[in-house]
């Protein structure tokens, strides 16, 4: 079997989608021949996206062999659904979430239902295809395959709280711990992640014995991009904050690390490697990913509870949108309302009364996600959808040329 995977989202850029592709590209050499087109930033996006058609057929007329070809996201499975010249092949897509709930009349309505025409769509999460059904889509083509998550993180030499605490205070912003819980919130600042609504509902209850950490990409200033963004009629800023995955929380977190009552107690770190990512969830108290409802945006899964968990951190997490398909309550971390500042304080605060009470929770919740989830895992299941479609193609047409 030759498959041919075509994908926008892809390293050097970093993102759960990116992750998503390079795992399932990579790890289904195992079981197939694999021919990728994927966008690397060596040429501007919309120009990746002019040549993509001739592309596409370029590689099909050179590798005859090829059943299948798969597009990672959405957006891509709506711009290639205008190609012509290669539908005889079986065609598959996967939906992320923000793929199918963008706020768009428009959208909706001439664009969506064209998914119909794949052979098949996997959703990353029920909520996705729950959403994706709602908006029209043929339930019977659908299917859920949860993403993974790199088990070989458990096993990466660690680091003892001690160190981790020198490298947080040696940053240029001096990040001093001391004696203090620490609590992980990690991703991009926007809105759907609830950061700043957890720092402002949350954080006042948790006392001088806690500390949140905020990881990953931040702007201390405001950008241009942002001055011209709120420029525009709210209606639209909207829909291309959502659409450019501008970071939509950035303005009110960098208020709150201005607030003298609240900043000593929130502090971001900004970008970090990998090796330090990991060390800093192995030593951290909890990781919380505190998601609220946003309209017209979703939480498609949740990788990133994925990897603190198979770093053995306790995860405290939304129960919203694609979130229960990564952390199962009790299993693998523990579900909390979305929304509800009351039950979080109380879980909390919970732990910072005695964080050695969760220790147990730790290995168990750790093993569960070792035992069950896997970019392997996921890989294997793609690759039986993705069979069984090839097979029943040839199939068909040796019926028909017979």
């Amino acid at each position: 079997m030759e498959i041919l995977f075509v994908s926008h989202k892809y390293p050097p850029a970093i993102g759960g989608i990116e992750k998503y592709s390079f795992e399932l590209i990579n790890g289904m050499r195992k079981y197939a021949k694999v021919h990728a087109i994927v966008y690397e930033g060596k040429e501007s996006l919309p120009v990746f996206f002019l040549k993509l058609r001739k592309r596409i057929l370029k590689c099909i007329a050179e590798n005859p062999a090829i059943g299948l070809v798969h597009f990672g996201d959405g957006l891509m499975a709506s711009v290639c659904s205008f190609h012509r010249g290669y539908k005889h092949l079986r065609r598959t897509a996967t939906l992320h979430g923000l793929d199918v709930v963008f706020p768009s009349k428009l959208y909706h309505r001439y664009i969506l239902p064209r998914f119909n025409c794949y052979d098949h769509l996997f959703a990353v999460s029920a909520a996705t295809a729950e959403k994706a059904v709602a908006f029209g889509l043929d339930r019977s083509r659908v299917s859920v395959i949860a993403n993974g998550v790199d088990r070989n993180m458990a096993f990466h030499t660690r680091a003892s709280r001690k160190e981790v605490e020198q490298w947080l205070a040696q940053k240029e912003d001096g990040i001093r711990v001391g004696n203090r819980r620490i609590f992980v919130l990690m991703g991009r600042p926007v809105l759907r992640k609830g950061f700043s609504w957890l720092i402002r509902h949350v954080g006042p209850h948790l006392g001088e014995d806690a500390i949140l950490l905020i990881v990953g990409p931040f702007s201390k200033r405001k950008t241009l991009l942002e001055k011209v963004l709120y420029a525009i009629p709210k209606k639209w800023r909207h829909k291309l904050v959502l659409f450019l995955g501008f970071p939509s929380d950035s303005q009110h977190i960098r208020e709150i690390l201005a607030d003298s009552s609240l900043g000593a107690q929130v502090r971001h770190v900004g970008k970090l490697p990998q090796d330090r990512i990991q060390q800093l969830l192995a030593v951290s108290d909890a990781f919380l990913m505190p998601n609220i409802a946003i309209e017209g945006d979703m939480e498609g899964f949740g990788l990133v509870c994925l990897e603190a968990s198979v770093m053995g951190t306790v995860v405290l997490a939304a129960d919203i949108d694609g979130i229960p398909d990564a952390i199962r309550h009790g299993r693998n971390g523990f579900l909390l309302p979305s929304g509800d500042a009351a039950a979080w304080v109380e879980q909390v605060n919970h732990i910072i009364a005695d964080t050695s009470l969760y220790d147990p929770y730790r290995k168990s919740f750790q093993r569960y996600t070792l035992n069950h989830c896997g970019w392997d895992l996921m890989v294997k299941a793609y690759h039986k959808v993705f069979r069984a479609l090839v097979e029943n193609n040839c199939r068909t047409a040796y019926g028909e040329k017979s």
